[in-house]
């Protein structure tokens, strides 16, 4: 399984990936510029990613802008919903508004800060990735 971790803060990136490094091979980046340019290499590469954790409120470019982004380039590539990349979003915030806004453009799954381990695995079991 391929996996980009987006995640401005290093102590959540590390946790991320240290947690899901056992279930994949994963790339790190730290903002939605960096993001979307890994996104477009691992489709240009024809490896895309099977898991995208994605940070919402990050500097450059937020997550919600870069998942409309990854989202469009998907349905250019005629990529079926089935087929697309699994995108869990991350936030510290409690406001809804933003997560509400990611599942209309699709992201799959939600996750609070400070993530739990066991509902994170969970997740990704139930969206059929482990």
């Amino acid at each position: 399984m391929r996996i980009l971790i987006v995640e401005d803060d290093m102590a959540s990136r590390k946790f991320l990936f240290k947690l899901l490094s056992k279930y994949g091979e994963c790339d790190l980046v730290v903002d939605g510029l960096e993001a979307i340019d890994a996104f477009m290499m691992a489709f240009k590469d024809e490896m895309p990613y099977d898991l995208i954790c994605l940070d919402i409120m990050m500097p450059k470019v937020d997550g919600v802008k870069v998942l409309k982004i990854m989202r469009d380039l998907e349905q250019q590539k005629g990529i079926t919903p089935e087929c697309r990349a699994k995108v869990i979003m991350t936030t510290a915030l409690a406001e809804t508004q933003f997560v509400q806004k990611a599942f209309e453009i699709g992201c799959d799954a939600y996750a609070a800060k400070p993530i739990d381990t066991e509902k994170m695995l969970e997740v990704i079991k139930k969206l059929g990735l482990i």
